[in-house]
């Protein structure tokens, strides 16, 4: 008999705990939840088709990583920041994000290079048909494929948190179709910083992408 050749996704193999970890974290980077929402415990089993136990055990976790806060009472709360907190968690961002365009700039490959080019393409093309959720993810991606072009898993894993904490208050930023053609056409300059191979270039690009998204947040905020 033939073997089955088709290639399970890494999702897939994911315990049920995991698995709903995964989607609220991508929900929660995408702003599709709210800071300050409520998440019910009951609701959420329901709704991934498992029992109570793998949501509780989920966000566990997520408080843990302080992507949910606990209530007073009982429940638990994606993260609020006030202005202030929210100021130095960008201020910390910004640095981190720049640091990951300056590598990436010198690490490029023909893989990494295709990636950036099809997460943008994702980000246009979403934000062309005004579709604000897909857009919010192919955003998310995008700076997913930065990351990755670094090469180094620990710092794309720190600028992956830092996004997750400000996903709901970014999210605010970009409302109408004409916000996310915006947003998506801004990053043509930082793109071409990091394509250019040259990382004082690349750093630029990115600080100066991250303190137009800073100010826009606050505004909305």
């Amino acid at each position: 008999m033939p073997k089955d050749t088709e290639k399970t996704s890494p999702e897939a193999k994911l315990s049920t705990a995991q698995r709903i970890e995964f989607a609220l974290r991508e929900e929660i980077s995408a702003g599709e939840l709210a800071p300050g929402q409520r998440l019910d415990e009951v609701g959420l089993a329901t709704r991934f088709g498992a029992s109570r136990t793998p949501v509780r055990e989920a966000l566990s976790r997520l408080t843990a990583q302080g992507i949910l806060v606990a209530g007073e009472k009982r429940g638990v709360f994606v993260a609020e920041y006030s202005r202030e907190e929210l100021s130095q968690i960008f201020e910390a961002m910004h640095e981190i994000e720049a640091a990951c365009a300056r590598i990436a700039s010198q690490r490029l490959n023909l893989l990494t290079r295709t990636s950036i080019i099809e997460a943008q393409a994702a980000c246009i093309e979403a934000a062309e048909r005004g579709d604000r959720s897909a857009y919010l993810h192919a955003n998310e991606a995008f700076h997913m494929a930065i990351y990755e072009a670094t090469g180094n898993p620990y710092m794309a894993e720190i600028a992956s948190e830092f996004r997750r904490r400000t996903g709901p208050f970014r999210a605010k930023r970009v409302k109408t179709k004409a916000d996310l053609i915006a947003s998506a056409e801004s990053h043509r300059g930082l793109i071409e910083s990091i394509f250019s191979e040259d990382s004082v270039a690349a750093s630029k690009g990115m600080r100066a992408h991250m303190t137009e998204s800073f100010l826009k947040t606050l505004s909305a905020n």
